[in-house]
């Protein structure tokens, strides 16, 4: 089948009815409202996820389903049509889980498309696409992946997710903020909010469950989701802005338990594989590992009372981002790494930059240059791995820069790229650039690109070089926009820094 005709297929969410029969009698509201993913992709298997829900948005976040076990049977096939099923299986939708469903599969050929779907309640799921990673070792098998991050709903529609389907990456990564947690009208875009969110602020599981599933009902998200594997990280967002281990952004009753309902209610809306850790590491033969970090559950807390300022308690030695047993994993992984490509998937700015033109330096303190001893003990690691790439989310905007081995020095050795996406929608349609950009690139010059509109980044992986595109919309505050790349960079095998091309 043609790559056209299997898009089609993929856009429009159809699932063929090969082995799979449907009663037309008696058949209670579609519990698929919420979509299809899959992730974390193996060489012999992958995650598959669906959370069944005939009301997405009732207010108990449980979506409208009874309080009893569902059975959930699933399919992988070789063909989008389910000629060639490969596995069948089923499993139990319970609603202490929100009846959410998490299979993960073993088993399959390395470095191949799948296609899966579920049955429940007499109803069959859309189709969606997957991919194996290729087997250890294998190297000349070209990687195009994706990633995203700061997905605010009520500052625009979610065109950017269906364009990257658009674009039918082999896997996307998601960088953190993909919910946020406001009631509507608390945080606003420039341009204005142009949705709405339901409910209050999410405190409670019941909203937290309530709010993800609005978010999963979005045609664009669940496009996006349905044409390959995520691998997903959160920021700060998913939970409360800004918050550091057990500690809130600001003095709140109990936030430990807030904290625990939001992963909770992570867990069950996300293609996870069960486990008592966020990081971990995603190998995709040996071209290249990404090595997922979570920069919010083991930090310390914000120097100086979080903000942007100058802040001598910044550079610490005892500040941590990632905490002891999260470094000294990273480390290990980047001792035993034989991969060419070392990619860091993490939230927050990681160069060092300065805000503010001239003398007085101002740094943003939640993120890296608020935790600097850490920084350096991680560029220090970069030593160990052939080409270190970091990825980075959260700041609503596309940058490309150069990790220094001293910052202030221009000319002194550049040691590894960091590559920023912009957001889904967060901070509303956006602009080329700030009329303060040239100052701001002028202090900083190992940053070598920004650019202020919403969408994604598309990256290409071969043995040779790394290709970045940074694309782009028009607007986000009405849905279709189209996409274009706003820029693109190059990175060569052993020569770290971006090459614009």
């Amino acid at each position: 089948m043609s790559s056209l005709t299997r898009r089609t297929l993929l856009l429009a969410g159809v699932a063929g009815v090969t082995a799979f029969s449907v009663t037309a009698s008696a058949r209670p509201s579609d519990p698929f409202t919420l979509g299809v993913a899959s992730g974390d992709p193996a060489p012999d298997g992958v995650v598959l996820w669906t959370r069944l829900a005939v009301e997405p948005l009732a207010e108990d976040g449980l979506g409208g389903m009874p309080a009893r076990p569902i059975d959930v049977a699933w399919q992988v096939a070789e063909d989008e049509r389910f000629t060639r099923i490969v596995q069948r299986g089923s499993t139990t939708a319970r609603p202490e889980q929100a009846h959410s469903v998490h299979v993960e599969l073993v088993g399959l050929e390395p470095g191949r498309e799948y296609f899966y779907r579920f049955k429940a309640l007499n109803h069959l799921s859309r189709t969606g696409r997957t991919r194996t990673a290729p087997s250890p070792g294998s190297l000349q098998v070209p990687l195009t992946m994706a990633f995203a991050s700061c997905a605010q709903y009520e500052h625009g529609y979610f065109t950017a997710y269906r364009r990257l389907a658009e674009d039918e990456p082999d896997l996307v990564l998601h960088l953190g903020d993909y919910t946020y947690e406001y009631e509507s009208g608390i945080h606003v875009a420039p341009s204005g909010n142009v949705r709405h969110v339901e409910g209050p602020t999410t405190t409670t599981l019941a909203g937290y469950r309530r709010r993800q599933a609005q978010y999963k009902i979005d045609p664009d998200l669940q496009q996006a989701h349905a044409v390959a594997p995520w691998t997903v990280i959160w920021d700060d967002h998913e939970i409360d802005n800004n918050w550091a281990g057990l500690l809130p952004d600001k003095p709140q009753p109990n936030f430990p338990a807030r904290r625990a309902a939001a992963i909770q209610a992570y867990y069950e809306n996300m293609p996870l594989r069960r486990s008592p850790r966020l990081y971990r590491r995603i190998g995709w033969g040996s071209l290249a590992t990404f090595h997922m970090l979570d920069t919010r559950q083991y930090r310390t807390d914000q120097a100086c009372g979080d903000g942007l300022q100058l802040c001598p308690e910044r550079l610490e030695p005892s500040r941590t981002m990632l905490g002891a047993a999260q470094e000294d994993w990273l480390f290990d992984g980047f001792r035993g790494s034989r991969a060419r490509w070392d990619v860091l998937g993490q939230q927050v700015f990681f160069s060092q930059y300065d805000y503010i033109p001239g003398e007085v330096d101002k740094f943003l303190l939640d993120a890296w240059d608020g935790y600097v001893a850490d920084r350096d003990r991680v560029v220090a690691g970069f030593a160990d791995v052939r080409n270190p790439i970091v990825l980075t989310g959260d700041v609503h905007a596309a940058w490309g820069a150069e990790v220094k081995e001293r910052w202030n020095d221009p000319s002194s050795k550049t040691l590894a790229t960091e590559l920023v996406t912009t957001s889904i929608t967060a901070g509303g349609d956006g602009s080329e650039e700030y009329a303060e950009t040239p100052l701001w690139l002028r202090e900083n010059p190992h940053v070598k690109y920004f650019n202020n509109r919403r969408g994604y980044t598309l990256t290409r992986f071969t043995p040779d070089e790394l290709r970045t595109d940074f694309r782009g919309l028009d607007y986000v505050t009405m849905p279709g926009s189209p996409v274009s790349t706003k820029a693109s960079f190059v990175v060569e095998d052993r020569v770290p820094g971006l090459h614009h091309i």
